[in-house]
């Protein structure tokens, strides 16, 4: 992971001035992000390192002459904006370019060249779990550059990070800057809302995520005039205090009182200007900041305050003293105390031998607390020795530096006086002597002139190979998106071609329907029919490789899930599909022009990389959007270990291993129907459409886990399509725990079990909510008499799998996980009041049930329909619908024990009477 400590030029004018900051690299969108701190959840901004290139930054010339190690470079973003990042050192810095150079490489070299158009990113490996991440046969890499790859081998420069980059730096101190410490006020309100966040642990609906991608205005520290000028207004006005109250001195151990300083110091500034005095007290005295009457009143205070200071220490030995005197005291009231209730109430009746015994031990007793009291004195006070001699070592350290300082300074001056006795003997010397001195004085000059040349020279050397390597990549990502750009331009003529074809069959078509010049059977119309028929209907001829990217792939014959789009016997059946899947793309391709969710999403998972997820309304509302393909696992597993988290930390490590083994070496009863079931799960997706496809063993292995967890359930149909979707997107565990958050979480009781209790109990809940959302609809049925939950009971029951397209069903997939079943009610009321109208056209119940078994088919808008369930439908209060169920269960109850009564009665019956002895039921005859 790139990430590390950088130093950002921001701000303006005379607040100009460079920042610590810490940088993420994000290699789903070649962003690199910087926090204020590591720990920090909210970026302050990005740079978008895949349309940038870099260069060295030349220092100004007050900085160039004072001798700083230049150890900063520029990043040059689109529209021309250049941000200036320093690093700590030269090593650093080369790391840091070298690092960026390969991420923005190795991004625009496997960008997916057919999704290009869009602004959403890659999908790496790294971030998809499950079958649809093993698919990836509809991305189109660009093959690599074998002459650019060697070339930026060659120029490479190597370079190895110190401890102020990686993940390793985040627990080392950000890197502090000589100059005057600075304060930003964007930072404060960012600051502000980490600790509210961090405070506001039980109420996290609120909590926003916010960016900031602009420059930062940041505020310095005072200047030392304008605290030199309230510092002589607080001594001021101190010093009339003192002479009102016969000069009593104050407690404060400084010269200064800095608690109250005038307005320009006020909370919150006058923390960080204390901060500020502390952290250059090294640089800066008092003395410095007063002057005249200052320096005078200055040296008054001190005196006092080392005449208090004394007084301190002589309270202190008396305090002491008497300390010792009152615990000796205490200690001869104990014991007198003691003896007094020695002799009065335990001499009774006691041995004389036995006395003296206790006389004995209470004797010892008394003689070891004396022991551990001296020995606890000794203990401190040889503490306190070790503090003096602690104290006298930092003194001794701090004498030796200053010595040193002493020693540097004589040895220079003798240096300099030496030199200038050299500089005397050689101008007493002859005229040989004089001719030969300047010229050994010239060569030592032009040997340190020769050092000074080699290292600019290998300077310039490594910056030149930088900058020849920076203008080969930038070279070849030219050619490339050249090279993309006119593959896009020859697939825009095909299309453009395919439509003039189709549109001019069209407009034949048109011109015959409305003037027929021929007989119907030699019609011209019939002709261009049926050849728009077979072009629609006949298979697409495979094509070169190199070929393949300039025809347009309107409709592939799977979608991104593995769902097939067009089935292969009806003819009839294959016109709609394709069609709806046309449409599908269209919507689609309408959507990526719309990057603001994709943004929202990227924004959001960047302000959690330095964070745990949590739950808030932002994250809801995004779910409810829709999560992108490339984030969906990750969204997937993080909302299932949401709802496990109790189940998970009450069992062992391997828990669904254990399980999986124990299934494998003892079959249960539901093994059989398992395995009955495999093949009819989704054959309409190629995971699952032969027994060798690899999702067939995955079903096969938590359906088995879960019948072992639960052995009520064991298995019921159903569960096979809720794992088989689960299995698309997360590996085996998950989707077990997925199973269990369905099952065990979100549903009621008996909603998977034998007599299916929760899913009719669901089906009466829906008719109300129905009938009080939709009353129109729900008067219509009644009159034409259509049981509609004949449909609506398999959307509840498997989650509308196989019921709605693949997209819309991920989509309420996305939010289902996350808010749990009250989803199903929205989205089930959804999909009639989309199509409400047509439905109120029907005027019989044969056309109305037979509409209804494939409308939701017909529904391809995910974003109209989203914005109907959680919209349109408000207010869906969840205590509703839990109400209903409790009132309705009770309901269905006493039904189920009627019917059962009833089943017994005929039992009965059966057996006395000879004539129904020969009725079995299904049930029966299965056993």
């Amino acid at each position: 992971k790139l990430c590390g400590y950088l130093q950002k030029l921001s701000g303006k004018g005379p607040l100009r001035g460079f920042r610590s900051r810490w940088f993420v690299f994000d290699p789903r969108r070649c962003y690199l992000y910087y926090f204020k701190g590591p720990q920090e959840p909210l970026p302050l901004g990005h740079l978008d390192i895949a349309s940038a290139c870099f260069s060295y930054h030349q220092p100004e010339a007050g900085a160039a002459a004072a001798g700083d190690e230049p150890a900063a470079f520029e990043v040059h973003g689109p529209g021309g904006a250049v941000t200036v990042l320093k690093a700590a050192t030269r090593q650093d810095m080369t790391y840091w370019l070298q690092e960026l150079q390969q991420k923005r490489w190795e991004y625009c070299n496997n960008l997916d060249a057919v999704k290009r158009d869009s602004r959403t990113s890659p999908t790496p490996s790294d971030f998809s779990k499950g079958l649809v991440a093993k698919d990836n046969s509809d991305l189109n890499v660009l093959c690599k550059n074998a002459s650019a790859e060697r070339a930026r081998n060659i120029l490479a420069v190597e370079a190895f990070p110190t401890d102020l980059v990686g993940e390793q730096a985040a627990s080392q101190p950000a890197p502090v800057q000589a100059s005057a410490i600075n304060f930003s006020l964007k930072q404060w309100s960012t600051e502000i809302k980490n600790s509210m966040s961090s405070l506001r642990k039980g109420s996290n609906e609120n909590r926003k995520s916010v960016f900031y991608t602009t420059e930062e205005w940041e505020l310095l520290d005072p200047t030392p005039k304008d605290l030199e000028d309230s510092m002589a207004l607080e001594e001021k006005r101190k010093h009339l205090a003192e002479g009102n109250k016969g000069r009593r001195l104050t407690s404060s151990a400084f010269p200064f009182d800095f608690g109250r300083i005038p307005h320009k110091a006020r909370r919150p500034l006058k923390d960080m200007i204390g901060s500020s005095k502390n952290r250059n007290s090294s640089d800066s005295s008092p003395t410095e900041w007063c002057s005249g009457n200052g320096n005078r009143l200055v040296s008054e205070l001190q005196l006092k305050y080392q005449s208090q200071q004394e007084e301190l220490d002589k309270l202190k030995k008396d305090l002491l003293s008497q300390k010792e005197l009152v615990r000796l005291l205490q200690q001869t009231v104990r014991s007198s105390q003691y003896d007094k209730y020695f002799t009065s109430h335990l001499c009774e009746g006691l041995p004389k031998d036995m006395l003296e015994l206790l006389h004995q031990k209470d004797d010892q007793i008394f003689g070891l607390n004396n022991q551990v009291e001296k020995l606890n004195l000794e203990k401190d006070s040889l503490q306190q020795e070790v503090k003096n001699l602690k104290c006298k070592v930092g003194e001794l350290n701090e004498r030796l530096g200053m010595l040193m300082e002493t020693i540097q300074a004589k040895d220079e001056v003798i240096m300099k006086l030496s030199r200038q006795l050299s500089e005397c003997e050689d101008s007493t010397s002859s005229q040989s002597g004089a001719i030969n001195s300047p010229t050994a004085t010239c060569t030592n000059k032009e040997l340190q002139e020769l050092d000074r040349l080699k290292d600019n020279l290998q300077g310039y050397k490594t910056q030149n190979k930088f900058l020849n390597k920076e203008i080969l990549e930038l070279s070849a990502l030219r050619r490339n998106a050249e090279a993309r750009e006119r593959e896009w331009q020859a697939k825009y003529t095909s299309l453009e071609a395919k439509l003039c074809q189709i549109e001019s069959k069209y407009l034949i078509l048109l011109q015959e329907m409305k003037t027929p010049v021929c007989s119907e059977d030699q019609s011209p119309a019939r002709e261009v029919i049926t050849q728009l028929l077979e072009d629609a209907l006949k298979a697409e001829p495979s094509e070169q490789p190199e070929q393949a990217f300039f025809k347009p792939h309107l409709v592939s014959e799977y979608d991104i899930y593995g769902f097939q789009t067009v089935p292969e016997d009806d003819d009839e059946e294959k016109l709609v599909a394709k069609s709806r899947a046309l449409d599908l793309r269209s919507l689609s391709l309408s959507e990526n022009r719309e990057i603001s969710t994709g943004v929202k999403w990227e924004n959001y998972l960047a302000s959690t990389m330095n964070r745990e997820m949590m739950r808030c309304v932002e994250l809801k509302n995004l779910i409810r959007s829709g999560i992108p393909h490339e984030h969906r696992s990750k969204m997937w597993k993080w909302c299932v270990s949401l709802h496990v988290k109790k189940f998970k930390d009450s069992t062992v490590p391997g828990y669904f291993q254990t399980l999986l083994q124990k299934a494998l070496e003892k079959p249960n009863p539901a093994s059989k129907q398992i395995e009955l079931d495999l093949l009819r799960t989704l054959p309409n997706n190629k995971h699952y459409s032969s027994p060798t496809s690899e999702g067939i063993q995955k079903l096969r292995n938590v359906l088995l886990a879960f019948s072992w967890r639960n052995p009520d359930i064991g298995y019921c149909q159903g569960l096979n399509r809720l794992v088989a979707i689960a299995l698309l997107y997360l590996e085996q565990e998950d989707a077990f725990w997925c199973l269990v958050t369905i099952v065990e979480v979100f549903m009621p009781r008996d909603y998977y079990t034998k007599t299916l209790l929760g899913s009719q109990v669901d089906q009466r809940v829906f008719k109300d909510l129905l009938s009080e959302k939709l009353p129109r609809l729900h008067a219509h049925f009644e009159q034409y008499k259509v049981d509609y939950t004949l449909i609506t009971f398999n959307w509840f029951l498997v989650v509308f799998v196989d019921s709605v397209v693949s997209d819309i069903l991920f989509k309420i997939w996305d939010s289902f996980l996350y808010e749990g079943p009250k989803v199903i009610f929205r989205f089930a009321l959804a999909l009639f009041k989309f199509k409400e109208e047509e439905i109120l056209k029907l005027q019989d119940s044969m056309s109305i049930f037979k509409y209804l078994r494939y409308f939701t088919r017909t529904i391809l808008d995910a974003r109209k329909l989203t914005a109907i369930a959680f919209g349109d439908l408000n207010p869906f209060p969840l205590r509703q619908i839990r109400n209903r169920r409790a009132y309705h269960l009770e309901k269905v109850r006493l039904e189920l024990t009627e019917l059962e009564a009833i089943r017994e009665d005929f039992l009965r019956e059966r057996e006395t009477c000879v004539e129904k002895r020969d009725l079995i039921s299904d049930d029966e005859e299965d056993s």
